[in-house]
């Protein structure tokens, strides 16, 4: 790429591209969850393909070799849409297990159909930001004995709790929250006993920098036109 085309512009999408490419970069084990977090909120704060391409010049691409990463992906689906992450198969794990320890699901990864977790004086947090979906409708079963668990699920997905709790209890204050078109389903059942399950709908941080970047570039654009 010429330093001309450097100093281009990126687009959403070019972002967007370098975005998947940090992705598999981190479920490959390339990348810790730390330095994912780093370089895809620099991503999002990028203006130019100069700051782009730095970003993953030391990760392999499908074909082999290094190329700036913007050039290289297929395009992204279009925003808004779910269709790119309700990708069928079996899951990348069917549940988790925590006695007197703790678990954790996060990152980029596939929810099975059903996805059954236990913990035992313990906890564990499944993390559905960043993962894909093996069908439109998911369930995630969670048994908290003495012990909690945490579900996070990204804006825009459709919530129903149909969980119960003795001496503890089910999060109830997603449920029922409108889906965006095309959203997947996330069902949360089980049974508390002197614990809890939450549900919380959250943004990754990367996109919360990114939509705070947006907000000041929208400011700056607002207070030079009243010039």
């Amino acid at each position: 790429m010429t330093d001309d085309a450097l100093e281009l512009r990126a687009s959403d999408a070019d972002r967007e591209r370098v975005a998947e490419v940090l992705r598999d970069a981190l479920a490959e084990g390339r990348l810790d969850i730390e330095e994912f977090e780093e370089r895809l909120e620099a991503t999002y704060k990028a203006r130019t393909y100069g700051e782009l391409t730095p970003i993953t010049r030391d990760l392999p691409v499908p074909a082999g070799g290094t190329v700036p990463a913007v050039s290289m992906r297929k395009e992204p689906v279009a925003s808004g849409s779910w269709a790119g992450r309700i990708v069928g198969g079996e899951g990348s794990s069917s549940g988790a297990v925590a006695v007197m320890s703790g678990f954790q699901r996060k990152g980029r990864w596939t929810v099975p159909k059903r996805f059954s977790c236990f913990a035992f004086w313990g906890g564990g947090e499944i993390d559905l930001r960043e993962a894909d979906f093996a069908d439109r409708e998911v369930e995630i079963n969670c048994v908290a004995i003495m012990g909690g668990m945490q579900v996070v699920v990204p804006p825009g997905v459709e919530v129903v709790v149909r969980g119960f709790g003795v001496m503890g209890g089910f999060d109830h204050r997603e449920d029922g929250v409108p889906a965006e078109p095309g959203a997947p389903r996330v069902i949360v059942s089980g049974f508390a006993f002197w614990g809890g399950v939450g549900v919380e709908r959250k943004r990754t941080r990367a996109e919360r920098a990114r939509l705070k970047e947006e907000r000041r570039r929208e400011k700056l654009e607002r207070g030079s036109g009243d010039l």
